[in-house]
């Protein structure tokens, strides 16, 4: 059995989705149930960086992840709680979770 992984409102709980086309990274506060930040590989303010790629890879990855740790630290974010699911942590998640770490980002 998994043991689920909780945030709260000190270190909220960053939730990454990897499809095969786009990547969605959520800041979730699970004491209060609420979405605090969210950034994706379809986002509008993203879209002209991201359009330029073909598709979904790392460099992508690495530009979410910045957007991401840069809006958490606008609402005074600085550590989180990392949630990848399933999914291994290898390819484009690790480039997402570097990328946040550089950033100031601490999980």
């Amino acid at each position: 059995m998994k043991k689920k992984i909780q945030g709260n409102s000190k270190r909220p709980r960053l939730y990454v989705f990897r499809s095969k086309k786009h990547i969605y990274v959520q800041i979730i506060d699970d004491t209060s149930q609420k979405i605090l930040l969210s950034s994706s590989s379809i986002a509008k303010d993203l879209k002209p960086q991201v359009s330029i790629k073909s598709k979904v890879n790392c460099e992508v990855s690495v530009l979410i992840g910045k957007d991401i740790a840069k809006k958490a630290k606008k609402k005074g974010i600085k550590s989180v709680v990392f949630d990848r699911g399933t999914k291994l942590y290898h390819g484009r998640i690790k480039a997402l979770a570097d990328s946040i770490r550089q950033e100031g980002i601490q999980f």
